[in-house]
């Protein structure tokens, strides 16, 4: 048995959370944060942003969840659609025949282990600041200053911190906000996992994924974190709030969806 093994076992959660609590600030937040003002992608980034403000205004867009259910959904019917991407949904690109207008990734373990495919990608890229070990300066990467701790609120503003909300859907909908999309519709976002286990371990996938659309999604041997549906769900609600209030809607399509924080649209209805 190793150390950390050791500590692990020996030491409380409660104590073992605030003991090492100062270096995951340090290791996630803070070294990340000092390094911006430093460095040529940040400032890039930065300068990039304000060309996304507002530039749909009044229109609708499509946020793709990666759920099972996309493999039901008649996604043809995108094609002249605004469409956030989330994650691996370029695994669908050469079956759909196009690219989504946008692509959403910013969880490390996904930056890290598709860094190679994302980079063949020429779509624009809004990706965590924290992926940029493995991104570089790739021209089509916008770095987000992401954080997966508090406090939990919406940006309508994200040139500045962008908090996560447990999901990547979350971020895209920030992104739909600045943007100025007055409808965002959610298609493949099942809020069901075949997979159970604490929220946010990460484990190894041991064979075929079938918690996404492509069995390759999270395949043997992926890294990936479990899902915590409950934190997600208070995010969405902070995105459900914010979109009203500035009388605007996030509207759910997703067949057979088990989320219910937005009002629910038949997917064939809107066409």
């Amino acid at each position: 048995m190793d150390l950390i093994e050791t500590f692990r076992q020996l030491v409380p959660v409660p104590i073992r959370r605030r003991i090492t609590a100062p270096y995951w600030w340090w290791y996630n937040r803070a070294r990340h944060q000092l390094a911006m003002p430093f460095d040529s992608r940040w400032r890039r980034s930065q300068a990039r942003l304000p060309e996304f403000r507002n530039r749909h205004v009044g229109r609708r867009c499509f946020i793709l969840g990666n759920g099972p259910s996309l493999k039901e959904t008649n996604l043809g019917r995108l094609k002249d659609e605004f469409t956030f991407g989330l994650n691996r949904a370029y695994l669908l690109f050469s079956e759909l025949g196009f690219t989504t207008n946008y692509l959403v990734i910013v969880n490390t373990l996904v930056v890290e282990q598709c860094a190679d495919d994302l980079r063949q990608l020429a779509v624009p890229q809004f990706v965590t600041w924290r992926g940029r070990r493995w991104l570089g300066g790739d021209d089509h990467a916008i770095y987000l200053d992401t954080d997966y701790t508090g406090p939990e609120t919406f940006a309508t503003d994200v040139t500045g911190r962008v908090f996560e909300g447990s999901t990547v859907t979350f971020v895209a909908m920030q992104l739909a906000y600045y943007m100025g999309f007055e409808d965002v519709i959610l298609i493949g976002v099942d809020h069901n996992f075949t997979t159970q286990g604490q929220p946010n371990v990460t484990v190894e996938s041991q064979g075929d994924d079938p918690n996404h659309f492509s069995p390759d999604y999270f395949g043997k041997g992926f890294r990936w974190q479990l899902p915590d549906l409950e934190a997600s769900e208070r995010a969405y609600r902070l995105a459900k709030d914010a979109f009203e209030a500035d009388g605007r809607r996030v509207r759910d399509a997703t067949l057979d969806g088990k989320l219910q924080v937005f009002p629910k649209v038949d997917y064939d209805d809107l066409f």
